[in-house]
């Protein structure tokens, strides 16, 4: 009931998840990233517990394909469990289990892995593969693209409710983390819409963290 990519941007390298699901909220619960360290997506009959070890096993050392092999060795359930990571020499790896539901697959490329379950047709993933290695710009640019392409190739085999986009970068909290978390419209456009307001003002948000004294104004009623 899923359909996500993990990625790293081979130039800043920041990292990001996108995702879009049948079921509400699913970036809440699916998604992770941390900075200079990697991505996950834990999705199919989700167990986020799978996303913070991945990260952990990633930031003591273990590449995307070694991170695959510890979670496959010690989760629990892993037949029922779809996991993507990247790391952060931008090795991919993906773990998709025997019970995973409906037409499941999955593809990879360099700095990029997708998986999904419950699709249209088993050429999705390699459709969001090939939007994501063939857009320019941003990385949560190139990240809604591969999504884009995903929905173009079939998605979902019903109706997708939720996306997500989350992006981390240089700092120790996401500087993107924008959800659509139920709508009976088309998330991903949703999503694409939240990050064209977003982005401009990414940069913004990390300044006022680190040094509000050097941050743009506001740009709220009463700011001078």
């Amino acid at each position: 009931m899923t359909f996500s990519l993990v990625a790293r941007c081979a130039e800043t390298g920041m990292f990001g998840v996108a995702i879009s699901s049948s079921s509400p909220a699913v970036a809440a619960r699916c998604a992770f990233a941390r900075a200079g360290v990697g991505a996950v997506a834990s999705q199919n009959i989700t167990d986020p517990r799978l996303g913070p070890l991945g990260l952990d096993l990633m930031q003591k050392g273990l590449s995307a394909p070694e991170t695959i092999a510890e979670i496959r060795r010690t989760g629990s359930f892993i037949d029922y469990r779809q996991v993507l990571v990247v790391d952060g020499q931008g090795r991919a790896a993906i773990h998709s289990g025997a019970r995973a539901l409906g037409i499941w697959a999955e593809a990879q490329g360099p700095d990029v892995a997708s998986g999904g379950n419950l699709l249209a047709n088993s050429g999705v993933p390699q459709a969001i593969v090939d939007g994501f290695l063939s857009a320019k710009g941003h990385l949560g640019d190139r990240l809604i693209a591969a999504m884009r392409a995903g929905v173009a190739a079939g998605g979902e085999a019903g109706p997708v409710h939720s996306a997500g986009l989350r992006l981390v970068d240089k700092v120790d909290w996401p500087v993107a983390d924008l959800r659509v978390d139920w709508t009976e419209d088309c998330p991903i456009e949703a999503l694409a819409e939240l990050w064209d307001i977003y982005k401009p003002q990414l940069g913004a948000y990390v300044q006022r963290a680190l040094d509000p004294r050097e941050a743009p104004s506001y740009g709220v009623p009463g700011d001078e």
